[in-house]
């Protein structure tokens, strides 16, 4: 079915969008909050949620990419699980290595609220815009979707050795250019 057709429902108030949803996009939900969870219980719930959030959501609003809306959902449920503690107990989880990785983004605070700064948004969509499609894929696949090396390097074709320097090289980069917009890392 169509992302059309699934919103329409949603606007039609058919339980069917569900369904409809979690056919087309159950298992990109999931993987988004198996990545940032760790545990796959969680993960459902999680996804569970964000089907809940999207029947709240549509209507009123109408999203133009229904994958990225409801990828955005998850993500956001699958963190705030995260940070009320739940998953890091268990283990497993991807978060704590990718914010690691960007530590350099924070400049004294948590990762989290430094990503949240509109000046950080605003100078992360200009690095993201400059890069190649294949540079900004790697790059959103890792700290986006938190996926794996190995799993980035399987999708794209590529050695974990090739994406682990790619993104060694993303992330001076990135560190340059926040330096040059003057924020501080």
């Amino acid at each position: 079915m169509e992302d059309v057709q699934i919103v329409q429902l949603y606007w039609d108030r058919d339980e069917a969008a569900i369904s409809a949803t979690a056919d087309k996009y159950g298992a990109y939900c999931a993987a988004i909050a198996r990545n940032i969870l760790g545990d796959p219980e969680d993960a459902a719930e999680c996804v569970n949620d964000a089907y809940l959030r999207a029947w709240n959501a549509i209507p009123p609003h109408r999203p133009q990419a229904l994958s990225t809306f409801l990828g955005k959902i998850t993500r956001n449920l699958a963190l705030n699980r995260y940070r009320l503690g739940r998953a890091e107990k268990r283990g497993g989880s991807r978060l704590p290595a990718v914010l690691e990785e960007l530590s350099f983004v924070a400049g004294g605070e948590d990762a989290e609220q430094a990503l949240d700064r509109r000046e950080l948004v605003d100078a992360l969509n200009d690095f993201l815009a400059g890069l190649p499609a294949r540079k900004r894929t790697i790059f959103l696949c890792r700290y986006w979707y938190l996926d794996s090396i190995a799993e980035i390097g399987a999708r794209l074709g590529m050695s974990e050795n090739h994406v682990s320097v790619t993104l060694r090289r993303l992330r001076r980069k990135l560190r340059d250019h926040l330096l040059e917009r003057g924020i501080d890392v």
